[in-house]
């Protein structure tokens, strides 16, 4: 199996649940924290083009929720939502892991028993 990568924040109650059956399914990973070591442009390009930035971009979080107006109407493709996310990592879908080419994005036990094991 290739390395799990998780890749979220300490906090984040779906963070915490993915990497709890990671554990529980006695999966290592690497745990990759936004605030401490931030993300690239690069990497977020990755995803959006394996998932598609609406994947990828969390419009339920607080964090969209506290942009202001002016700024949430400039998210209208991938460009300016990779922008707003390099800006504020919070507004990434968490958790988001990685294991060679294949890409989970948040907790869905199926798709995780399907990916790892």
């Amino acid at each position: 199996m290739a390395e799990i990568t998780v890749y979220g924040i300490p906090n984040c109650d779906t963070t915490k649940k993915a990497m709890n059956w990671l554990k529980q399914h006695e999966i290592d990973f690497t745990f990759h924290v936004y605030k401490q070591q931030g993300i690239g442009k690069q990497k977020l390009e990755q995803w959006c083009h394996h998932k598609g930035w609406e994947a990828i971009f969390n419009k339920r979080s607080t964090t969209w929720r506290e942009l202001p107006e002016a700024a949430q109407k400039k998210v209208i493709n991938q460009s300016t939502a990779i922008k707003i996310m390099l800006d504020n990592n919070s507004i990434i879908k968490r958790p988001i892991m990685e294991a060679g080419k294949n890409l989970v994005v948040g907790f869905n036990e199926d798709e995780y028993k399907k990916s790892f094991k």
